[in-house]
């Protein structure tokens, strides 16, 4: 793995492949859209906002005019949309090299998903979850692939309670879900990473954290004297996640994020995920229970 300054001038040329990166309007999301499309990666921008997501392609496009890029519309919220823009997508690309699982929710009052889940936990990894099965056997058919999850160093605050993961029965703390779907986010990973290289397969599942970032996410929750006081910006935010989906080094089942103290800020690097988040068996009971809960036969 480099030990000098990762920097977007690492990333190899992505000619000829295809990349999906959810919530790619806005943030780091953003950031990755604009770095990979530099790079001549075809980046289709998976957005629940179809305005926005136009006015972000047009962002990239009027810096890079040669750019390839595509909007398409994608609820994690509401699982009907994910089947429908798999769905889609499958019937019109015959290859996927890339898909960046980005988007997310960030501490916002208590709310369900259309389908009824807590919504973090809802958005930010059962949505994924979906989207992932369903996009599979692109992925596996498409040589030397990767799928990216972006978790966060709220993990460390998660601890799943499968007796209430809607917190139908507990007193709502907006923080603590919000760890709980960032510590779900490595579990995926983890076992996704495991039952890949058992079946044998050429994909890659990889994990990135950003530290602490300034975005929209991160105002959103009310953050904004850390954004203004401590975080680092969106292109520097991005780091992890695209050395994560293009460093040639890299291995499944890795994690990267900033290099700095706490990985608050700073460029990227490998880094490790809290004891909890490698416990192999709470991750292979929630994908399971992902599998039940999201109506999604994920079969590796």
């Amino acid at each position: 793995m480099p030990n000098s300054k990762w920097t977007t001038s690492n990333i190899p040329d992505q000619c000829d492949r295809t990349v999906i990166i959810t919530g790619a309007n806005s943030g780091i999301g953003f950031e990755a859209a604009k770095a990979l499309a530099e790079k001549n990666a075809e980046v289709i921008l998976a957005v629940r906002n179809q305005t926005k997501g136009d006015a972000a392609a047009a962002n990239i496009q009027a810096d890079f005019p040669k750019a390839k890029l595509e909007v398409r519309l994608l609820n994690l919220a509401d699982l009907a949309s994910v089947k429908s823009f798999a769905k889609q997508f499958t019937a019109d690309y015959k290859q996927l090299y890339l898909l960046i699982n980005n988007a997310g929710i960030m501490i916002p009052p208590y709310g369900k998903t259309v389908d009824g889940f807590e919504s973090q936990f809802g958005t930010n990894h059962l949505g994924h979850f979906a989207l992932t099965a369903q996009l599979f056997d692109l992925l596996k058919s498409t040589p030397e692939s990767r799928i990216v999850n972006v978790s966060s160093s709220a993990h460390k605050m998660g601890k799943l309670n499968f007796d209430d993961l809607n917190w139908e029965n507990s007193r709502y703390s907006a923080w603590k879900a919000y760890g709980d779907s960032k510590i779900a986010n490595l579990y995926f990973t983890y076992e996704l990473s495991r039952q890949i290289q058992v079946a044998g397969h050429d994909v890659m599942a990889v994990a990135a954290h950003p530290g602490l970032t300034a975005s929209n996410l991160a105002k959103g929750a009310g953050m904004k004297f850390i954004n203004t006081i401590f975080a680092q910006n969106g292109s520097m935010g991005a780091l992890p996640t695209l050395m994560a989906a293009t460093e040639p080094t890299a291995k499944s089942g890795d994690y990267f994020g900033p290099s700095g103290i706490s990985e608050w800020r700073g460029y990227p690097k490998l880094v490790t995920s809290n004891k909890l988040s490698h416990d192999m068996d709470i991750a292979a009971r929630l994908w399971k229970l992902s599998q039940e809960l999201t109506g999604v036969k994920f079969e590796v």
